[in-house]
């Protein structure tokens, strides 16, 4: 069977850096695929996309080294199930908070005796090989998201699941439950993700985490995470674009770095209108 480079990454201790799908390209999923990440995640639980668009993904980003992942938008065995079949090697899986939600999510991922999936690989033969079906549970990875007061409460419950390979923390829910908003300061969320970290590299965990860009996801690294997620095709796709009007509307040869204006970018620019995304530029004879 075709190993599963993200567990070989972890047995060694390296870093993994994930790129996170939201756009229904498999284009785009081939593009980012070839561009170096360890893994590639679509995402079918906030991403514009449904089984069909994945599937095509899943297969644009066979043909790259990457690591195919999904993030299911629940805790649904057929979905799960399904999504294996069409070549996921890892599922990510929302708002688990209880270790039976976790014993949900492995017994989906693995076949018996050691779970519940049921037979019907599909494409898990064409990726992942002819023995598939007889290493499958060896290779395929389960890995709860931790994003709720609850599951802060249950990680070690969580993380005892046998099965379960990594945990991966979703900030910005956690935020939502622990803070009140997903606004800085998170002081009550950040103190969580520091304990789950802790608690994960005491019981040989591995940890994943998504971050708003790269500059956290550094951070998050050297706080100690396995695993992080520097933001998503379309944040990137916006950012990008941004920086460039803003970067046209200056002098020629005003600015030689891209990265002098990066700060002035909102990750997540919720208005698309230009006059309220960019106060900061002036014409260009007053810069």
């Amino acid at each position: 069977m075709r190993s599963n480079k993200l567990k070989d990454r972890i047995a060694t201790g390296e870093t993994i850096v994930n790129a996170w799908l939201a756009i229904p390209s498999s284009y785009s999923a081939e593009g980012i695929g070839q561009a170096g990440f360890h893994s590639v995640t679509v995402d079918l639980q906030h991403g514009m996309l449904g089984f069909s668009d994945a599937l095509h993904m899943l297969q644009a980003i066979s043909a790259t080294p990457a690591t195919p992942l999904v993030r299911v938008p629940e805790l649904n065995n057929g979905s799960i199930m399904r999504l294996l079949d069409a070549g996921a090697y890892g599922i990510i899986c929302p708002m688990i908070s209880t270790a039976d939600d976790a014993r949900a999510l492995v017994a989906a991922c693995r076949y018996p005796p050691m779970g519940k999936r049921s037979f019907g690989p599909a494409r898990g033969l064409l990726y992942g090989g002819q023995d598939y079906v007889a290493k499958a549970n060896d290779f395929i990875m389960a890995i709860p998201m931790i994003e709720t007061l609850d599951a802060i409460e249950n990680i070690d419950e969580i993380m005892g699941v046998a099965g379960i390979d990594m945990i991966y923390i979703g900030p910005n829910d956690l935020a939502f439950s622990m803070d009140g908003s997903v606004d800085f300061p998170r002081p009550e969320s950040e103190a969580a993700i520091s304990h789950v970290l802790e608690r994960a590299q005491s019981k040989g965990c591995s940890t994943g985490i998504f971050c708003s860009d790269v500059e956290q996801a550094k951070r998050r690294v050297k706080q100690g995470f396995n695993l992080v997620t520097p933001g998503n095709d379309f944040n990137h796709l916006i950012q990008s674009s941004a920086l460039d009007l803003m970067l046209i509307s200056l002098p020629l040869g005003a600015i030689k770095d891209r990265s002098e204006l990066r700060d002035l970018v909102m990750f997540f620019p919720f208005f698309s209108n230009s006059e309220v995304r960019l106060p900061f530029i002036k014409p260009s004879h007053e810069v």
